[in-house]
């Protein structure tokens, strides 16, 4: 396992460091300045670097991260290797919380009452779906259908409103990380470490979900609370980055399926490995967002697809899979 996970957490601070140096604006003297995070505070270099580019990559690590590991706990808990939290429904029932409770003049976009409001969104209607279905691939086409119900209406509701404030929500169509800023930062750091620690404590009772609802009876376990409380982080884990950041599509079904491949299915390691190359997918895919074509910046919930797929085809061709 540290031989393959040591190049992965390497990988972080290397890539970090890269993505501080690029972006549409020239910063004099940027290496002096990234090493040196204290020097000449009221400078633009200093500013440009560490209250602009900071908080965006340090955003990109834990949002993705975030995701990787949501991933992996919606494909363990339904037993379905094409669970994502957007094909759920969690991400589009997190966007519709958030949605009611700027409305309602309940919360603004980014504090912690919005995390709260899209938890309760994400985790409603990942419920729904699961209660709906009677198999793995009914979940996933309810799971199509309530997103799409969903979206429709996040959509419509924007649409027909003239309010500025709940119009910008039309961002998480693609997901951004211009927006964040050190205070986001705040809600957004504890949130995501307590719901990984979650996610890596419950993960061998989700090892147990594989051998079938029955055999989880006979062990003395309640295979409805254990998904419960797995939805429960879940929906946790997506609320606090579509409440901050918006829907990033793709990097939640990618992330499980790579580190699967690297680690096998065993979900404390599947909650370590796919937390590590969501992150580095998501930090990769935000610096080249910004550092394409400056000062114009590109969706990166596209450039996540876009780096994400062909990794993920290259994976599963290579495990040799074949249809029977």
């Amino acid at each position: 396992m540290i031989k393959r996970l040591a190049p992965l957490v390497l990988a972080v601070p290397f890539l970090s460091m890269f993505a501080l140096s690029v972006g549409a604006a020239d910063v004099i003297d940027i290496w002096r300045y990234i090493f040196n995070p204290f020097l000449d505070t009221q400078s633009p270099s200093h500013q440009i670097i560490w209250e602009i580019r900071a908080p965006r990559v340090a955003a990109a690590l834990l949002v993705g991260a975030a995701l990787g590991i949501a991933g992996s706990l919606a494909q363990s808990s339904t037993n379905n290797p094409l669970a994502d939290p957007a094909i759920l429904g969690t991400s589009a029932g997190a966007s519709l919380g958030v949605l009611l409770g700027v409305l309602l003049n309940v919360v603004t976009i980014g504090s912690l009452g919005s995390v709260i409001c899209a938890a309760v969104g994400a985790l409603a209607a990942t419920l729904l779906t699961f209660s709906l279905a009677r198999s793995a691939l009914s979940l996933i086409t309810i799971g199509i259908g309530v997103s799409a119900i969903l979206n429709a209406i996040v959509g419509l509701t924007i649409t027909a409103i003239s309010r500025p404030d709940a119009r910008s929500i039309s961002f998480w169509s693609f997901g951004s990380l211009s927006l964040v800023t050190g205070k986001n930062l705040v809600i957004l750091t504890p949130i995501l470490v307590a719901g990984a620690l979650f996610a890596w404590k419950m993960a061998p009772r989700l090892d147990l979900l594989s051998l079938g609802d029955s055999s989880v009876r006979h062990m003395g376990f309640n295979a409805y609370r254990i998904r419960l409380a797995t939805f429960a982080v879940l929906a946790t884990l997506v609320a606090v980055t579509v409440s901050t950041v918006g829907s990033i599509a793709f990097l939640a079904l990618a992330a499980p399926h790579i580190a699967r491949y690297l680690h096998g299915p065993r979900n404390r390691n599947l909650v370590i490995f796919a937390g590590l190359i969501g992150a580095l997918i998501l930090l990769i895919a935000d610096t080249a967002a910004r550092a394409l074509i400056p000062p114009f910046e590109l969706p990166i919930g596209l450039l996540t697809s876009l780096i994400g797929a062909p990794i993920l085809i290259a994976t599963l061709k290579k495990s040799g899979d074949i249809w029977r």
